[in-house]
């Protein structure tokens, strides 16, 4: 065997189908791909091994969730009250930039959704206090169940052909609002019984997913679930015991890491021509799961360059994809605020997550993503810390427009000269109206809506300035200056 070339690894687990059933299949694990081959059958199925769930349970529902056959595909209304805690109690998958109606991906026992008993997983929501979903991207479905009151009514339809597909992946699948089983059948899908596999399938591992904090839960720690880079082909997985499934897991992402070079470059060749982001340099990429408050999670490819945050929903193959992330964070005006154990949530409780703020125009936007493991966490936070600081050096100087004593002027901060407003008349050149070094900053605040104020103990007292937009930009901005020169000292910013 040629030097440096890991030895192929072959094992027997199962794979879940639709409805639920299990099938043994042999997985062979290859330098750059995961190989899925028919075993003998049918594995046990559901609710046949020791302390095994029913199928109702294992596509996320709880024991006894069942949907009764008459509700398929029938539209209801149900009346939801919240209980102080907890919220509506539900998760959700789905949305129009993944194709697939607005779906519920769990319902959390005890909770306003579970005591309605009149809501089940594979549930599309329709309409929420008559605001029409039907056409709503994951994030707009997300903030209208968050704007609703005590009250929630909630139009729903149980998508039977749906639930078996969506239930078993991150990424999403290509379905209607009404499917039919022929389109259906069309559809790539790894989660086929043996007999449609035929000569088996892959899924290529240059920045795959995989992960064993699935849903539906768990509670043996036997699952693994597996997703290719653009989100096409998606297993879900069980194996014989923990330690099996550990191992597993751990092998793939060996093997997902050690392409990961490869990765880096040919995004840094889509970078190069990729509009305002060409020249970036790619620092790290890989997967987050962003926790999404009272409606579930969602994963989203990170790449972090020299001076952004960049989050896709699946791998970007061409530099028009790569100049078009989901979302775009410039690294100088966002904020790690939190890193280790999530705390203060029951759901998310056990994560290893960080979060960040990020300050727009239009005030401050918090995400809080959960890792796989410790490590993970750990290489995330340094990078994101460094990174803020590095972007710092490498931006120096960012100006804005604002209103100084009813005069329009520009304000400009940099990470050396510190605070310059200026003022320019057609025809003339440049007036300064105040300068000040970071050293004489004394006191700094905003009004969270468009006023910044800076004391810099001088005679002039407390400046305030009108930046027309919400200030939190600049104030990031300031902090990050001041961490990257605190940093330069060779201390703990």
């Amino acid at each position: 065997m040629a030097a440096g070339r890991r030895a192929p690894r072959t094992g027997l687990l199962e794979l879940r189908g639709p409805g639920g059933q299990w099938f043994r299949v042999l997985l062979s694990l290859a330098e750059d791909v995961l190989g899925v081959t028919p075993a003998d059958g049918p594995g046990p199925g559901p609710g046949s091994g020791p302390g095994e769930a029913p199928a109702a349970q294992l596509n996320g529902g709880e024991p006894g969730s069942a949907v009764p056959e008459a509700l398929a595909n029938i539209r209801r209304t149900v009346r939801v009250v919240k209980q102080d805690v907890g919220g509506l109690g539900i998760s959700i998958k789905g949305g129009r930039e993944n194709k697939m109606p607005i779906l519920i991906s769990k319902i959390f026992k005890g909770l306003a959704a579970d005591q309605t008993e009149a809501l089940y997983v594979g549930d599309a929501i329709l309409s929420v206090n008559g605001t029409d979903l039907s056409e709503a991207t994951h994030d707009e479905a997300v903030q209208a169940l968050k704007k609703t009151g005590k009250e929630v009514v909630l139009e729903v339809k149980y998508m039977k052909e749906i639930s078996p597909y969506f239930k078993n992946s991150s990424a999403g699948a290509t379905v209607s609002w009404d499917p039919s089983p022929a389109s259906l059948q069309k559809r790539s899908s790894p989660l086929l019984p043996p007999r449609d596999l035929r000569e088996g399938r892959t899924v290529p591992l240059k920045m795959c997913y995989v992960s064993r904090k699935c849903l539906p839960a768990d509670p043996e720690h036997r699952y693994l679930e597996v997703c290719s880079a653009d989100g096409r082909v998606a297993l879900f997985l069980r194996a014989k015991d923990e330690a099996t499934a550990q191992s597993w897991l751990s092998a793939i992402q060996a093997n997902a890491g050690a392409l990961l070079p490869r990765v880096k470059e040919e995004l840094r060749a889509q970078l190069a021509g990729a509009g305002t982001m060409a020249g970036r340099d790619i620092k790290h990429v890989g997967w987050l799961t962003e926790q999404l408050p009272s409606a579930g999670t969602r994963n989203l490819l990170a790449v972090l360059t020299e001076k952004e945050l960049l989050l896709y929903g699946s791998l970007p193959q061409s530099r028009d994809a790569m100049g078009k992330p989901a979302h775009s964070y410039p690294l100088i005006a966002t904020r790690l605020v939190h890193s280790g154990p999530a705390k203060g949530s029951a759901l998310y409780e056990a994560e290893l997550s960080f979060a960040l703020r990020s300050g727009t125009r239009l005030g401050v936007q918090t995400h809080l993503f959960s890792l796989e493991n410790p490590r993970d966490l750990a290489l995330w936070t340094r990078l994101l810390v460094d990174g803020t600081h590095g972007a710092a050096e490498l931006v120096q100087e960012v100006s804005t427009a604002c209103t100084w004593k009813g005069q329009d002027c520009t304000l400009s901060i940099h990470i050396d000269k510190g605070f310059t407003i200026s003022t320019t008349e057609p025809g003339l050149n440049k007036t300064i109206l105040l300068q000040q070094p970071f050293e004489k900053l004394q006191m700094s605040s905003d009004d969270g809506t468009k006023m910044l104020y800076l004391d810099f103990g001088g005679p002039e007292g407390e400046i305030q300035l009108d930046l027309h937009s919400c200030p939190k930009t600049i104030v990031f901005i300031i902090h990050s200056f001041l961490s990257a020169k605190v940093t330069r000292l060779g201390l703990l910013a």
